[in-house]
């Protein structure tokens, strides 16, 4: 089964932002993936998001079927579980973008990981390079 590991955060939230995804089978990481996403007036909830879709994007590309979503920002896996609300214009559309890759799979599920996770201080460390150039 394939898993994504995705991270995003925000230098000053808001600030400068940036991106980290990891697509791996179990753990044989397939791609990686850090992007700058931002100058100025990013926050961590839109770099979560944006990291998130990226990850879709990137397992779309090797897969149609089951995967599982790795994050450490428990608002967003809270929110795509529906136990929270969205609330926020700008997180609603990427809420909704989302939902829309979530077509190109079987099956999508997402898990809540902690920050200590091996493949997320990986997404983590990808992040940070971005913003520390």
């Amino acid at each position: 089964m394939i898993h994504t590991n995705s991270d995003g955060g925000a230098r000053g939230n808001p600030g400068p932002g940036a991106i980290g995804v990891l697509v791996r089978d179990e753990g044989k990481i397939l791609i990686k993936y850090s992007k700058k996403i931002g100058e100025h007036s990013i926050t961590n909830n839109v770099a979560e998001y944006s990291a998130l879709i990226k990850a879709l994007e990137l397992a779309s590309k090797i897969t149609d079927n089951e995967i599982t979503c790795n994050l450490d920002s428990e608002l967003v896996v809270n929110q795509l579980l529906g136990k929270y609300k969205v609330r926020h214009p700008t997180i609603m559309e990427l809420f909704l973008k989302v939902q829309k890759l979530q077509e190109n799979f079987k099956s999508v599920k997402y898990i809540h990981v902690s920050r200590e996770d091996t493949f997320q201080q990986i997404v983590d460390e990808l992040l940070n390079e971005e913003l520390d150039r």
